[in-house]
């Protein structure tokens, strides 16, 4: 059941106003949402988004702006298709064909048959209408993550909401956060976009006196949801998008990910080179680890690590900084994560700066927290 908290000293006048504004409404029924939406509120409050001097073509063509004020996908399609009619060929967001939907176990991402430069910056505008602000992006890395935001969609579409509109902001939290990572990659000349998020979940403590953060599980379809959004975003129909999202054949092959001896900080995948890059990268978007830079190539994803015990969190701080954004001020050791094909298989190993392998504790924390994500898919 999801965890909903009442900010007690509002409840009192919520309550009061709510039965006053009631009086004015016709039905019950135009008073209850009835359809579910993803309805964003950054716990951030931030400059708009903006684009790296580089990558600023997005900025000046419109083509990739989106319209604003949508709070459902239905009512993004039917305000997207008005505009389509009214403006002709030159519209807001035309359709557009090149992208498509692949699948391994519950992963999705798309494959969009345009450039790098030119898929990031749409990207960064489609967050940003989406309702959140952005906490970091690296076009070199092609990463760009979100600060945390609450889905306000989560918030029953009671009377009680219905009557107090935005005030009701004030008084009811839906008790969950969460934040996205998207990453770019350039594969044969395409550009591959694959969208993860982490999840905080307000709990009572064991006594039940109070209240603290705990990490959720990551929610495919969630991520699955968002996909769909950008691929209508990007010019796909919203049907069509739908449906190709849900569609996306599942390989029916299930990997082994087998941790190697005590002693060995490494991985064996059963599968070749291309599959355990994509399935690594996946795990280290949704474990949280911070990338700098990576290397297909070479194998390699440049990370920055900060160990503790778990070894669950690159960034150790208080729920306060995590939720809004403060810097941790300790430094985080920088490591490698190097895929190397064996075979018919794969394996994962940590190395330093140097291109060491490392068997250290740290790395072999690391290599368990990339198990634990890789299985979880």
């Amino acid at each position: 059941m999801m965890n909903m908290r009442v900010n007690k000293r509002c409840a009192g006048v919520a309550l009061s106003l709510g039965v006053l504004l009631l009086s004015g409404c016709s039905t019950l029924n135009q008073m209850m949402g009835s359809e579910e939406s993803v309805d964003y509120k950054s716990t951030v409050a931030g400059d708009p988004l903006s684009i790296p001097p580089d990558l600023t073509q997005a900025n000046r063509d419109a083509h990739f702006r989106a319209p604003e004020g949508s709070a459902t996908l239905s009512q993004y399609a039917q305000s997207q298709e008005a505009r389509q009619k009214t403006a002709g060929a030159d519209s807001v967001l035309p359709q557009a064909s090149g992208v498509s939907v692949m699948r391994d176990g519950d992963v999705r991402w798309l494959v969009v048959n345009q450039p790098a430069e030119t898929v990031y910056p749409k990207i960064i505008d489609f967050w940003g209408e989406q309702g959140f602000t952005l906490h970091s992006q690296d076009p070199r890395a092609g990463l760009m993550q979100t600060d945390w935001a609450e889905n306000r969609a989560k918030i029953p579409e009671g009377w009680i909401r219905s009557a107090l509109g935005g005030i009701i902001d004030q008084v009811f939290d839906s008790g969950e956060r969460e934040r996205f990572r998207t990453r770019v990659e350039r594969v044969n000349g395409k550009t591959e976009v694959y969208i993860s998020h982490q999840q905080m979940v307000e709990t009572p403590t064991s006594d039940g006196a109070a209240f603290k953060w705990v990490f959720g599980k990551e929610d495919q379809g969630l991520n699955a949801a968002m996909l769909a959004r950008l691929m209508v975003f990007l010019g796909t129909d919203v049907k069509n998008a739908q449906t190709m999202v849900a569609q996306a054949e599942k390989d029916s092959d299930q990997p082994q990910i087998t941790q190697m001896p005590e002693g060995q900080a490494a991985l064996s995948l059963n599968e070749p080179f291309d599959r355990a890059w994509r399935r690594v990268g996946v795990a280290i978007d949704s474990a949280g680890f911070a990338v700098d830079d990576r290397d297909r190539s070479a194998g390699d994803y440049f990370i920055r690590y900060l160990d503790s015990d778990t070894g669950e969190k690159i960034e150790q701080q208080n729920i306060i900084g995590r939720l809004f954004g403060s810097r941790n001020t300790a430094a985080a050791t920088p490591y490698r994560i190097h895929v190397a094909g064996q075979g018919a298989g794969s394996v994962v190993t940590v190395l330093d700066q140097n291109g060491q392998v490392q068997n250290t504790d740290t790395a072999k924390r690391i290599i368990t927290v990339l198990s634990t994500h890789m299985a979880a898919k």
